[in-house]
């Protein structure tokens, strides 16, 4: 007896592997990705806008820890949301499609990331087409790897979560070693554009999705009333510092000028010369990894939402169908597809504020579940409305800034959540006139 409930115990995971799967969730393409972005927009300010951003993702991480601790199960958004709402098909169908689309929105912006850098290798000039190509690729090899082997994606995905975020603290202190205090000083100044500060940090919103991760494995952690809270809010302060950290140490050592203009692998641009052959290995190395495990962990964890949500009848049956009893091989390639029609629409710019966007919508139906629920879940009202009103306020600032800066940007972005829009309305349709 006491040899077997020691076998249970190591089946457990604590506090540190809690906080090890929403870092491996996070920490993926996003600091990659947005980097080159932010400096373009805000130059020395972009520490300032990711902590902002950081800020944003813990009042959104607020309500997903008081769900799950209302619900006490492992799923998050989409069930937490069709459970507050139990009598609206539209609502179970708008998450759910929010959701995925989200998550396919995440699958082409760190494949789209995972090219750049590649091709920044490359002995052959860089072209745009070359960039969809080996994104496509990439997407291609992880579909295939989640479709074949569950374990083996397993193990592959413990391998570069645990390496990726070694490589990212040995870049910071590289960056750090060669860098310049002047080169980042003063971070505002009197043209600093508040309003730039806080559109970059509503769009680096999507470098902290993940967080939510933990709460898929409710049923495998241990005291999940109190490691849940601590696991999300750590991991969230951990990743806006190594962000904060990694931003620092690229505008006090790479020139402006070179991460504006390679903006798709602004760590990389000009690290060469900065910090030698080996420094410029470790920064490829680094984003590749961060990238790859990225790209798996979407699609492995993606897939099986897409294919619960087929289940219940808010998306095509088709997509729930499963191979050796519990791989959804078909939703592994839906996702896989429409993540690379995704990257041939668009670049970086558009795909990034899709994401966010997206994540943003997610988030405030999310708090504002909890505000619904916020005497179940014993919420405080202060925190529950200062998540909408500032989640509210990004998704508008982000609108504003395309409206006025490159409004034929946000058509295809606008053209997109129709499409979603029509589609959650008619499968919610679909399941009310399948009840009566």
């Amino acid at each position: 007896m006491k040899k077997r409930l020691t076998r249970v115990r190591k089946k457990e995971l604590g506090l540190a592997e809690l906080i090890a799967i929403a870092l491996g969730g996070m920490v993926g393409g996003g600091i990659f990705s947005i980097l080159g972005i932010s400096v373009q927009h805000v130059g020395n300010a972009t520490p300032v806008a990711i902590l902002a951003g950081g800020l944003l993702a813990l009042l959104a991480a607020y309500s997903y820890v008081k769900l799950a601790g209302l619900y006490k199960e492992e799923g998050a958004t989409y069930s937490f949301f069709k459970k507050t709402f139990p009598d609206s098909k539209f609502a179970a169908s708008v998450i759910g499609w929010l959701v995925v689309f989200g998550y396919i929105s995440t699958l082409a912006l760190y494949s789209f990331t995972f090219s750049s850098y590649f091709c920044s290798i490359l002995p052959v000039e860089r072209s745009d087409w070359l960039n969809k190509i080996i994104a496509g690729l990439i997407i291609l090899v992880f579909a295939v790897v989640n479709v074949l082997s569950v374990k083996g994606m397993g193990k592959l995905e413990d391998w570069m979560v645990y390496t990726k975020i070694i490589l990212l603290l040995f870049i910071s202190g590289l960056l750090a070693g060669k860098g310049d205090i002047e080169n980042f000083t003063p971070m505002l100044t009197a043209d600093t554009s508040i309003t730039g500060i806080i559109v970059i940090a509503s769009i680096t919103f999507v470098a902290y999705e993940g967080f939510q991760l933990v709460i898929h494995a409710y049923n495998e952690m241990s005291n999940p009333e109190k490691n849940i809270p601590r696991a999300i809010y750590s991991a969230v302060v951990i990743a806006t510092l190594l962000y904060i950290v990694l931003a620092i140490g690229a505008l006090a050592t790479i020139p402006k000028e070179a991460i504006i203009k390679d903006k798709e692998y602004a760590l990389a641009a000009g690290s060469q010369q900065i910090l030698g052959r080996f420094g410029f290995f470790i920064v490829i190395l680094g984003a590749l990894l961060a990238t790859s495990s990225a790209i798996s962990g979407t699609i492995f964890g993606a897939s099986r939402l897409i294919a619960v949500i087929a289940s219940d009848g808010y998306f095509p049956k088709v997509f729930s169908r499963r191979i050796k009893t519990h791989i959804p091989a078909n939703a592994i390639a839906l996702m896989s597809v429409l993540a690379f029609l995704l990257i041939l629409s668009g670049g970086l710019e558009m795909i990034l504020e899709f994401g966010s966007i997206t994540f943003i919508i997610v988030s405030f139906l999310m708090a504002y579940a909890n505000y619904k629920k916020r005497k179940e879940t014993n919420s405080h009202v202060v925190f529950t409305v200062l998540a909408m009103v500032g989640l509210a306020g990004a998704g508008a600032t982000i609108l504003y800034f395309k409206i006025t800066e490159s409004i034929e940007q946000l058509l295809p972005i606008l053209v997109m959540f129709v499409i979603l829009g029509v589609g959650a309305y008619a499968y919610a349709r679909r399941m009310i006139q399948h009840n009566k």
